[in-house]
């Protein structure tokens, strides 16, 4: 029964230190995940400096999965390079190894502290940074408090035969012991919390240094497979498994040299626990000694390995919105921008080709623009759940007001999406069945007013993919222009019909004006969040009876 306990004990232990692994993540994630995800396409724009940043925010989260994780997303997206993307993993790998450097030192005293520390600040602060720092300062004490019960648990094993044979089994059987670590770095998601089991048992005695070492390399394995695993996009897929790649060579090379490897480390530490450490230090920087130079041929077999996949029968299907980037607020926002997107793709298209059905009989491409909304309103419906799935999750301030943006420019596009497919495509339908046809005069004001509309669809993208405010500020000016535009035509029209004393087709022109300054509308509402953020909205325009006024003061 004693032992029943132990191994309770133990899986208590190993639990409470997952979770202390997770609350550093998520606090650090939450708090200043906005901050690292803009530093992320800053600073990397050589090897060295992609390589430092990888060991720099490993160290902060905790976990080279995250890293990972949100590497793998930029990477696909096409905000982060493949070369550039697998050196911040070398230097990923590095930096785990240096939080189990500092962690299997007898630090356990200062876990009160840290705990009680990080307690009072997320219990009293008003401010969302300061609650994620307490968060984290909790999370760290916890990891501390868990490695320290589990040594003292491990301690009275040493003398536990059947312990000893089945660990000594393990240590005759390398290959055995690195795919068990694997599995476990895997099911835990967290390379830091296994390399630091493997720690406590070899400070127990219950495993010898090739056993650990054995065990170390199995855990680096492993770290690599959740974001592999969790990617479904054969491009999302090229930076995991460049990872794993790296990381199975390593195995592949070190697992015959176990012992003289360990006889070699055992100059800087001859315990167990010490050797296994320094093992887990010096096998990672090998490797990105290794690779940092040959970094960009890697990339290059890795895009022929693994092409761009064909584009799916179905538009209307998401590629993007994983359900497992969901634990990262940063991941899930990025996969969110990049399925929003391809509906702006799909808009444009149904814009460019409107005026060329209005100027002749093209129900070819009328069909065509008309079949593409139901695809829009799909993907919205998507990327409308996906978000409100992510609002589940604790988001920092300058996350949620992302998610906001991204909301609210999906529904502006699916809008337009509705006004140019049901109302403007129908005109145009009604116009050739009646016969009509506008003068030329009727054409080349829509072609003008299309140009405006294609010009701030420009605009509204770059204040949706960089926060442009000057783009935005733009955008919100061109509304009085469009304004100007429709009522020149729309007078001007109307003083044909009377000369000509024919009604006919000038109804239908009317609505077509007004549906384009319509669609104009939604694309300068992309524009008020982060105007009105930047504390620059001061003026809008306003449609009141026919009349155009603008209305000051904040929005």
């Amino acid at each position: 029964m004693k032992g029943t306990f132990a191994l309770f004990d133990i899986a208590g232990y190993v639990a409470l230190l997952l979770w202390g692994t997770h609350m550093v993540t998520s606090g650090v994630l939450r708090g200043y995940g906005s901050a690292l995800r803009r530093s992320l396409g800053r600073f990397l724009g050589t090897r060295p400096s992609a390589f430092a940043f990888g060991i720099c925010i490993t160290a902060l989260l905790q976990s080279s999965t995250a890293t990972g994780m949100m590497a793998t997303s930029f990477a696909a997206s096409g905000m982060l390079g493949l070369a550039p993307g697998l050196a911040v993993m070398l230097g990923a790998n590095v930096g785990t190894t240096l939080i189990v450097q500092v962690m299997s030192f007898n630090i356990a005293l200062i876990a009160p502290v840290l705990i009680l520390f990080g307690t009072a600040l997320h219990r009293r602060s008003d401010d969302v940074r300061y609650e994620n720092i307490g968060r984290v300062g909790i999370g760290l004490g916890l990891m501390l408090l868990a490695l320290h019960l589990l040594v003292l648990t491990m301690a009275p094993m040493e003398n536990a035969q059947l312990l000893k044979v089945g660990m000594h089994a393990l240590a005759d059987e390398p290959l055995f012991a690195v795919l068990l670590a694997a599995l476990l770095t895997w099911m835990c998601h967290s390379s830091v919390a296994v390399v630091l089991l493997i720690v406590s048992l070899a400070t127990g005695g219950v495993v010898d240094a090739p056993g650990a070492m054995a065990l170390v390399l199995g855990a680096n394995l492993g770290s690599t497979l959740p974001a592999l695993l969790e990617a479904h996009a054969p491009v999302a897929r090229r930076l995991p498994l460049g990872n794993l790649l790296v990381r199975a060579f390593g195995c592949v090379i070190c697992l015959p040299l176990l012992h003289p490897m360990a006889h070699w480390l055992s100059a800087l530490g001859d315990s167990p626990a010490r050797v296994a450490v320094n093992f887990h230090t010096a096998f990672n920087l090998a490797l990105a000694l290794i690779f940092i130079l040959p970094v960009n041929k890697l990339a290059q077999w890795l895009v022929r390995l693994l092409p761009e996949p064909p584009q799916p029968a179905d538009p209307g299907m998401p590629l993007y919105l994983e359900e497992a980037a969901l634990e990262s607020a940063g991941v899930a926002l990025v996969n969110a921008q990049r399925e929003s997107m391809r509906m702006a793709d799909m808009v444009e298209g149904m814009l460019k080709g409107l005026v060329e059905i209005f100027g002749k009989e093209d129900s070819v491409r009328a069909a065509t623009i008309g079949k593409m909304d139901p695809y829009l309103d799909r993907l919205g419906v998507a990327i409308r759940e996906y978000l409100a799935d992510l609002g589940g999750e604790a988001l920092n301030e300058e996350d949620g007001e992302r998610s906001q943006e991204i909301h609210a420019f999906v529904i502006n596009i699916e809008h337009i999406g509705d006004i140019t497919a049901n109302n403007l495509v129908e005109f145009a339908t009604k116009k050739a069945q009646r016969g009509q046809d506008f003068s030329a005069d009727d054409i080349q004001d829509l072609a003008a007013m299309h140009a405006q509309i294609m010009e701030s669809l420009r605009l509204a993208l770059a204040v949706f993919m960089r926060g442009d405010l000057r783009a935005a500020q733009q955008l919100m000016e061109r509304k009085e222009l469009l304004w100007r535009l429709e009522n020149d035509a729309s007078d001007r029209h109307i003083r044909e019909l009377r000369q000509q004393r024919d009604g006919g087709g000038g109804d239908v022109y009317l609505r077509i004006l007004r549906d384009l300054r319509r669609i104009h509308s939604h694309l300068a509402a992309i524009a008020y969040l982060p105007l009105e953020r930047a504390g620059l909205l001061q003026g809008r325009l306003v449609q009141s009876n026919g009349h155009h006024t603008i209305a000051e003061g904040k929005a």
